[in-house]
């Protein structure tokens, strides 16, 4: 899979590329991820990017034309672009799932105040927010989505499967006899030692009675609450 960022701050994302599951999956080729500076395309020396709303208002607002001759260069046939903003439909699980499936992602990093309306209406396929909240950019949301899908890609996590029992999997659900359209949380997790200031391990846990550990696992996945 490739990957391709789309910044006004490009530096942010240098520890980012030699950090745990990215940098795993840059190791063994599963992931290629480019950092790319949106002011190599500027409008002049100076790398402007933005300007003043039309209507008045406070803040700057992205033009369309950096944005554009960026993605006339980067794009290619396979390219599914997405914008990152708070106007975006919320990033799930199921989401990451989807992505993972993709050949070549291109995530546009807002910023300032907004980008201007023409890049939602002409320039993206998609547009993903990481919640409803408002951030100063869309560096960190992109390193949100980089790091979820490319745990799931193959290859990346240790053992083979891992994803299909973890929080928001479908096939969780489908392994405890769940319903594979609701989102379920994976059940509570414990390690030693056993008896930890009085605070004990459930004791079906280290009965080594596998079918009734399984029966515990199935009661305690719950429903996420929304």
């Amino acid at each position: 899979m490739k990957i391709k960022i789309l910044t006004l701050f490009p530096e942010l994302f240098l520890p980012f590329l030699e950090w745990s599951m990215i940098k795993k999956a840059r190791s063994i080729d599963a992931l290629s991820l480019d950092v790319i500076n949106l002011r190599d395309w500027g409008l002049d020396k100076r790398g402007t990017v933005d300007d003043t709303p039309y209507g008045g208002g406070p803040g700057m607002i992205l033009r369309p034309e950096p944005i554009y001759n960026a993605l006339e260069e980067i794009k290619d046939n396979n390219s599914h672009t997405i914008l990152l903003s708070p106007k975006g439909e919320k990033f799930c699980q199921k989401l990451a799932y989807s992505l993972s499936e993709k050949k070549d992602i291109i995530l546009i990093c807002g910023h300032y105040e907004d980008v201007d309306q023409r890049v939602r209406e002409h320039m993206i396929d998609q547009e993903i927010s990481i919640g409803d909240y408002v951030l100063s950019g869309g560096e960190i949301p992109a390193m949100v989505i980089a790091d979820s899908v490319s745990r799931l890609l193959p290859g990346v996590l240790e053992k083979e499967g891992a994803s299909d029992i973890e929080s928001f999997s479908p096939q969780l659900a489908k392994m405890h006899g769940k319903k594979t359209d609701i989102d379920y949380l994976e059940f509570p997790q414990y390690t030693k030692p056993a008896n930890f200031k009085g605070w004990k391990v459930p004791d079906v846990l280290i009965s080594g009675d596998h079918a009734k550990i399984e029966e515990w696992k199935s009661k305690n996945i719950k429903p996420k609450k929304n």
